[in-house]
């Protein structure tokens, strides 16, 4: 009986484990001379770096004849180059798209091919999720092209991605009073936090990374300076949150939240002054926490009765801008079909059609 993996491990290589704070690869026996003689290698103390020296140790062949040698340079060349969470989402699809295509050579996979292994795939593990692998196999073979393994890709263009019905839930204005409004029998610090981080999210728009990002250095005199996480390595994009009255008020009350800070702190930190984000791994499970605990008593509380998102207020932002392009610009989107599509989803309002009476 084959003892599953831990948790932690889950998603690592076979033979891969996180061991002391590194992670430590099992040599096969016969492969210790590979490994300086050693049954157990340690690899490096986070994946990226791991990823890079077992891709050093075994001289990874550059000649990719097969899909899984493609995932495999793939894997060691461009994932790591990733935010942490696409990483991870990344080594979990090339598992499975090794599994299927691993034997297949690289110039024999053609579009019938993919879509088959969508249809299965998307009933089992849902469209979004194999949507996911399909950009990642696609993306490979885009670079397949780049290192002069392949002519031209052999799907681009031809392939559809599984529709997926982005959400609808629009946050009330009423539903946000009654958030605001919300009293506790006993004063607790996260309500009062919580409460200040919805009122910044809805004066500026900005996504749960980029609001536990800002520092107090990021607060000049012109404005509230912040560039997107999400495009930092693409388009750069930086924007400035002008000040008024209102947003000058909101920020001197998160800062009196105690702890008090010194130096070039978070503008929003735990009670022992630590950001509520893994500044490595840019996710943010402190702080989800905290607004699950939060909108529990929201739930409990007040009158709201359909939950709601975190993400749901910046959907509010967008919907409730008076245009489209002022929202697509306050969310720093590169365009306005992303806005459209996903964000703006007040309902619109139309006057009833008169029709013309005969005379």
């Amino acid at each position: 009986m084959t003892t599953p993996r831990l948790r932690e491990n889950k998603y690592l290589p076979k033979g891969w484990r996180w061991k002391n704070g590194a992670i430590r690869y099992r040599v096969p026996a016969g492969m210790e001379k590979l490994w300086d003689g050693k049954k157990e290698f340690t690899l490096g103390k986070t994946e990226t770096e791991a990823y890079k020296v077992w891709s050093e140790r075994l001289q990874l062949n550059k000649d990719a004849y097969f899909v899984s040698e493609l995932l495999d340079r793939y894997l060691y060349e461009v994932v790591p180059t990733k935010a942490y969470s696409t990483q991870q989402c990344n080594r979990t699809s090339i598992r499975k798209l090794r599994s299927v295509f691993g034997d297949t050579p690289i110039t024999s996979l053609k579009p019938m091919h993919i879509y088959k292994y969508m249809d299965e795939a998307s009933g089992k593990n849902g469209a979004t999720t194999t949507n996911h692998d399909f950009e990642v196999i696609s993306h490979a073979y885009s670079k397949a092209v780049r290192w002069g393994l392949i002519e031209r890709h052999p799907f681009k263009g031809n392939i559809e991605k599984i529709p997926t019905k982005p959400r609808t839930r629009y946050v009330e204005d009423w539903e946000i009073d009654e958030l605001l409004n919300l009293k506790p029998k006993i004063k607790s610090r996260a309500v009062v936090l919580a409460k200040l981080y919805v009122q910044l999210k809805l004066m500026t728009g900005l996504s749960r990374i980029d609001i536990l990002k800002i520092k107090l250095s990021d607060l000049k005199e012109d404005g509230i300076h912040s560039q997107r996480q999400k495009t930092k390595n693409t388009t750069g994009k930086r924007i400035i949150i002008e000040w008024d009255d209102d947003l000058r008020f909101l920020i001197k009350e998160i800062k009196n939240l105690n702890p008090h800070r010194i130096g070039n702190v978070h503008l929003f930190v735990t009670r022992q002054g630590k950001p509520y984000y893994n500044p490595e791994t840019m996710r943010c499970n402190a702080f989800d926490s905290l607004w699950q605990r939060f909108m529990d008593r929201v739930m409990e509380l007040t009158k709201v009765t359909d939950r709601f998102h975190e993400h749901d207020l910046r959907a509010k932002v967008a919907s409730d801008s008076d245009t489209l392009e002022e929202a697509s610009e306050r969310l720093s989107h590169s365009s306005t079909a992303i806005t459209q599509r996903v964000y703006r989803r007040k309902p619109v309002k139309v006057q009833p059609l008169q029709r013309k009476k005969a005379e």
